[in-house]
């Protein structure tokens, strides 16, 4: 049985809008077997963090991201997980036309996971890609909780995708 645990996060903005990643978020990473992270890091201590801590990383930039960060991340990843094919992007542009537009430019995925918006996401678009946003752990804009996700992927499955809400600070 092929099973991978993987932590999902986008938009950190540290230090814009936390000092800190949050400790349950840090715990998270070292329990996952591959971390997602997509874009908007803002400073590259963030990603030498990750780095370090996770069994093995993915992460792309994303638009706040400045030339240091886009020296060492590409603006698209991809990586074969578990059985599924995954892509990593920060920006997919409007809610509305989402999917087909995803489904489109990424027909070889069988999930995409992305960021920019700060606001979790979960969808299907025809033809079964899933688009999977994590939210943000450290800048909830105009959401109730600060957020990231868990997956779990058993044979070619994605299975147990969770919504982790972080206490308020």
């Amino acid at each position: 049985m092929s099973l991978a645990r993987l932590l999902l996060i986008s938009d950190t903005h540290v230090p814009l809008r936390a000092k800190l990643l949050p400790p349950e978020l840090l715990n998270e990473t070292e329990r996952a077997d591959v971390v997602m992270h997509a874009g908007d890091w803002v400073d590259t201590p963030t990603l030498d963090l990750l780095e370090a801590r996770a069994r093995r990383l993915i992460g792309v930039f994303g638009n706040n991201d400045g030339p240091e960060l886009r020296e060492r991340l590409p603006e698209v990843a991809r990586a074969e997980l578990g059985g599924l094919r995954f892509g990593v992007v920060h920006e997919t542009g409007p809610a509305r036309g989402r999917e087909a537009r995803c489904a489109q430019r990424f027909p070889d995925l069988d999930v995409l996971v992305f960021g920019h918006s700060h606001i979790p996401w979960d969808t299907t678009a025809p033809g079964g890609l899933r688009l999977l946003n994590p939210g943000s752990p450290t800048d909830r804009r105009r959401q109730p909780y600060c957020t990231y996700m868990t997956l779990v992927v058993a044979d070619g499955v994605p299975r147990e995708v969770t919504l982790h809400r972080l206490p308020r600070r």
